[in-house]
């Protein structure tokens, strides 16, 4: 649709032509989206920054300021050490976790504060133990998941 509107000729029986010759040469006959409904985004109020979103939502990212990823990051990671199988790898999760924490709270990035403290890996075991027994999978008190720390 790169010609010019002809002089004298109204615009909207001149745009009607157009689309008329482009129906006529199958133009519209392979959009994307043809006989899908339309998406319920359209009833939500304006956002300036909708294909951002779009762009995010199919690229599969998700952009958080660093202070609240680690947040996120440090809740899987004790979930992640409730459901381990081995007191070593409790302690191993928590001090990985611990070590970026501690990097975020002595060298902060800009955005929201952290809001978070180390975890202390003893307080963290007891209470994985604790959760073991009650689940009544924590075996035998000679068994090998109790392992020292001085195998840390």
């Amino acid at each position: 649709m790169t010609e010019r509107k002809p002089p004298g000729v109204p615009f909207e029986s001149w745009v009607d032509k157009q689309i008329g010759d482009a129906q006529r040469r199958g133009e519209f006959d392979q959009l994307p989206g043809t006989g899908e409904p339309l998406p319920a985004a359209l009833e939500a109020p304006y956002d300036e920054m909708w294909w951002v979103k779009r762009k995010l939502a199919r690229e599969g990212l998700a952009l958080l300021p660093p202070t609240l990823a680690l947040r996120k990051e440090a809740e899987d990671a004790l979930a992640a050490a409730w459901a381990a199988p081995s007191e070593r790898i409790v302690r191993k999760i928590i001090t990985e976790i611990n070590v970026k924490i501690r990097d975020m709270m002595f060298k902060p990035p800009p955005g929201p504060p952290l809001g978070k403290k180390p975890y202390d890996v003893e307080e963290v075991v007891r209470e994985w133990r604790e959760r073991r027994a009650a689940a009544g999978t924590a075996g035998t008190a000679g068994s090998a998941e109790a392992e020292p720390e001085s195998q840390v």
